[in-house]
């Protein structure tokens, strides 16, 4: 029987109550398409830093390189600045094993109503890839004069044409193997005047290798507007580090809550483990209510099986979720209008898929 080795981090706040139910979820999935999944655990957090001084240990990216895949969870809270948390986990395992793709969803999901307007109105179903490595989210800077009225900060973005390219390729390629060859690049050319400049270049050059890809770029500012405005419009959206982290966001927030949103740190190449969380954070508002939504982090589960070629079973428990959402009555979870705690809904979409007629 084919057996994949899976490292899970569940991290802090909510990310231990949703990874209990995504962990459900793949255990009865690989039960009902006949492959196995070995779970390593690693706890490692914020408390883990409060103890330890440490995100995670020394020869934390040496433990994780023999797994299949990585699942996360969520990272980060109070007590340990945001920087700490996130630079200590997190952006080491992307830039370490080299997942310069994150590849994040945002579609309309059954029984869901976006906030803005009329569910029955929008058909919103695109992606969003960003370049997952370099750019904007740099160490390259200083402070000087700190305390003075002279106080001076300098923060460079920095982008090489190896990555810029890889990425636009990348989402080429998807867009064409999506079958809806439309790609929309995000850009600020107009007031960022060095790099965004090159990325249109890029772009426009390598546009030229897919001519049957039809293409379009948006400065972000206008691009925020057009995704609340008119998100049916859109199929795939490549950009940068941080205009790919904030689309991500915008996106799953106008279908209704980013509480369902998954989204993908990938290394195409299979080199390095790829790493699968949700888009939501660690919401220490709510932690330890129990009043979590799973989905976000089970779509994620679903999105891991795809990439270790599980395809189908991947696509059942997408099709649990959409079940259980669109069912009368459905147990949802305070973000989605409801009452139920995280492990009802967890445990009516691992009962949805133990019923075969949807296979």
């Amino acid at each position: 029987m084919r057996s994949y080795e899976i490292a899970v981090v569940p991290g802090d706040g909510i990310g231990t109550e949703v990874m209990t139910e995504a962990l459900r979820v793949l255990d009865r999935v690989s039960s009902e398409f006949g492959f196995g999944l070995k779970f390593r655990h690693f706890d490692w957090s914020c408390e883990t830093y409060r103890k330890t001084g440490r995100m995670m240990p020394e020869d934390g990216i040496d433990r994780l390189r023999d797994h299949d895949s990585i699942l996360l969870g969520a990272v980060g809270f109070p007590g340990v600045p945001d920087h700490i948390s996130l630079w200590g986990l997190l952006i080491p395992i992307r830039r370490e094993f080299d997942q310069y793709v994150s590849l994040r969803p945002v579609r309309l999901l059954p029984g869901l109503t976006p906030p803005l307007r009329d569910g029955a109105s929008a058909d919103v179903d695109f992606w969003v890839v960003r370049e997952n490595t370099e750019g904007e989210y740099s160490q390259v800077g200083g402070r000087q004069g700190t305390g003075t009225d002279q106080e001076m900060v300098v923060q460079v973005a920095t982008f090489t044409r190896r990555a810029t390219d890889r990425i636009l390729r990348y989402a080429f390629d998807f867009s064409r193997g999506l079958g809806r060859p439309n790609l929309t690049l995000a850009t600020k050319s107009n007031g960022i005047y060095h790099s965004m400049p090159y990325w249109d270049e890029r772009f426009a050059e390598i546009s030229a290798e897919y001519p049957d890809v039809a293409t379009s770029q948006e400065h972000i500012d206008i691009l925020c507007a057009k995704f609340v405005l008119q998100p049916e419009r859109f199929d795939v959206v490549v950009g940068s580090n941080l205009f790919g982290d904030i689309l991500s966001d915008l996106g799953p927030g106008v279908t209704g809550t980013i509480g369902v949103a998954p989204s993908a740190n990938i290394n195409p190449e299979r080199v390095h483990p790829s790493m699968f969380e949700p888009v939501h954070g660690s919401a220490p508002d709510i932690a330890g209510q129990g009043i979590a939504n799973p989905i976000g982090q089970i779509w994620s589960a679903a999105m891991l099986l795809d990439h270790l070629g599980e395809e189908e079973a991947g696509a059942h428990v997408m099709r649990a979720i959409e079940t259980v959402l669109g069912s009368a009555g459905a147990p949802l979870t305070p973000d989605l209008g409801g009452r139920a705690a995280t492990g009802e809904l967890g445990s009516a979409i691992v009962n949805a898929i133990g019923e075969r007629g949807g296979r």
